[in-house]
């Protein structure tokens, strides 16, 4: 799977999937004829554990979940179909699918759920120097809602954590600086931060210390 930042600012990431039997062949390739990514996630198996039949199988129930979640745009140009496959082959399959599905939040690839609704109707606030927003703790984490801003200058007691989060935030294109330069402006779209990001989503926006 090619990782990299949307086009379309109301979604989370653009990726592309794929398969194949030399994954550095595949990438060196991807190298020349695809600019969107900035990283990739590779997925093997030893041995004859899987064979290409159910590769691919595992490929488009990848590609029908990102659909389905609609939080990424997809770079694939076709959407294969599942190939035919028996019962037992489907079982272990799904099996390793289960353990993927595990794996890519870890590396924060987010985008084969829908994103949650606010698990209540509590919302948090923000308000700092040239900094305000919302956000909300779901099922799937801490998410930033669409209207929020981030002070443009940082402060030197910034915490690493939070500077290396605010980085991220401007090199993806969710904070925009705004005319005037005083904030930067969250793109449309709500943003899911990941688990109990309540505080190191507040001390990126304001660009200091926040507990």
């Amino acid at each position: 799977m090619l990782v990299g930042p949307a086009e379309d600012a109301k979604y989370e990431a653009r990726i592309y999937v794929g398969e194949g039997e030399d994954p550095r062949m595949r990438l060196d390739a991807h190298h020349g004829n695809k600019d969107f990514w900035n990283r990739f996630v590779v997925f093997t198996s030893f041995g004859q554990a899987l064979n290409k039949a159910t590769i691919r199988y595992l490929e488009a129930r990848l590609l029908q979940l990102v659909a389905a979640a609609e939080r990424a745009e997809l770079d694939n140009g076709n959407a294969p179909g599942l190939p035919p496959l028996s019962e037992p082959e489907v079982a272990d399959a799904e099996s390793f699918l289960a353990d993927m599905l595990v794996i890519y939040p870890i590396l924060g690839v987010n985008v084969f759920e829908p994103l949650a609704q606010a698990a209540s109707p509590t919302r948090l606030h923000l308000e700092g120097p040239s900094a305000s927003g919302e956000g909300a703790e779901t099922d799937d984490g801490f998410v930033v809602f669409t209207g929020t801003l981030a002070r443009a200058e940082t402060v030197a007691s910034m915490p690493g954590w939070a500077a290396n989060l605010r980085e991220s935030l401007e090199e993806s294109g969710v904070l925009i600086p705004v005319e005037g330069g005083a904030s930067l402006r969250h793109r449309p779209g709500p943003r899911h931060e990941g688990p109990s990001c309540d505080h190191r989503s507040a001390s990126a926006r304001v660009g200091r210390p926040r507990g």
